[in-house]
């Protein structure tokens, strides 16, 4: 904590929910999953995202360089629909046990 700061962290993410993968009727593509990110509700709303960081935290059972938690990073990539949902990218693809879990949306890199 900084000397003379008091109050709450501040949170440099906004919270978004892993919806599944980008899919058809009867194919879905793995490399490219779908998240709904939190008070993100029009394609408009979208644009700002676009680009920026996430990341899937999650914790596994055996250490690994000296911490039982994990992050694949990912990139949002475009909006999927008109109601504020985002396909993202993942460096390796999302495993299924994430499906309906928690990924942060970084507010950085800015494109401005």
């Amino acid at each position: 904590m900084v000397k003379g700061r008091t109050g709450q962290r501040v949170r440099l993410y906004v919270r978004g929910t892993i919806l599944g993968y980008k899919r058809s009727k009867s194919n879905q593509y793995e490399n490219t999953s779908l998240v709904q990110i939190e008070g993100v509700n029009t394609k408009e709303e979208v644009a700002w995202y676009c680009g920026k960081r996430m990341a899937y935290v999650y914790k596994a059972k055996t250490k690994s360089s000296g911490t039982h938690y994990r992050c694949i990073w990912g990139k949002v990539t475009r909006p999927h629909g008109n109601s504020g949902v985002v396909r993202a990218k993942f460096k390796s693809n999302l495993p299924p046990a994430s499906m309906g879990r928690k990924v942060r949306v970084f507010m950085y890199p800015s494109s401005i």
